[in-house]
């Protein structure tokens, strides 16, 4: 149903790069973009994740109870994409663990303060 989501950064280079690292973790590369705009990434098999300037040419703004969530495929994998968003400069938000009963999710922000989870269930 979703075919993509975009995140607001005020530096897309620096979004890149983390992006890039962070999303290769799940099997995704750059689809498409328009250089100075807007960068997206795609595993081929669901919805783009896209960073952009907002197109307003205003601040990007975190959205308050807006959270990505990244479907990792095991227990092992959400632990690594954890790890390796807080090596990118990415912030904890909650360790890697078990939630709500079969719900397996490591919480981060990235460095935009965009929330993201990675999961397993």
């Amino acid at each position: 149903m979703i075919g993509y989501l975009m995140l607001g950064t005020n530096d897309l280079d620096r979004a890149a790069g983390f992006y890039d690292a962070l999303l290769a973790e799940l099997g995704a590369k750059r689809a498409m973009s328009d250089p100075g705009r807007f960068i997206g990434w795609s595993n081929g098999t669901g919805p783009m994740l896209a960073i952009t300037r907002p197109h307003d040419g205003k601040e990007a703004t975190v959205g308050n109870g807006v959270m990505v969530a990244l479907a990792a495929g095991s227990k092992e994998a959400v632990d690594k994409i954890h790890a390796v968003a807080l090596s990118l400069g990415g912030t904890d938000e909650g360790a890697p663990g078990l939630r709500a009963g079969t719900f397996y999710g490591g919480y981060f922000r990235d460095l935009d303060g965009n929330k993201l989870v990675a999961f397993h269930m």
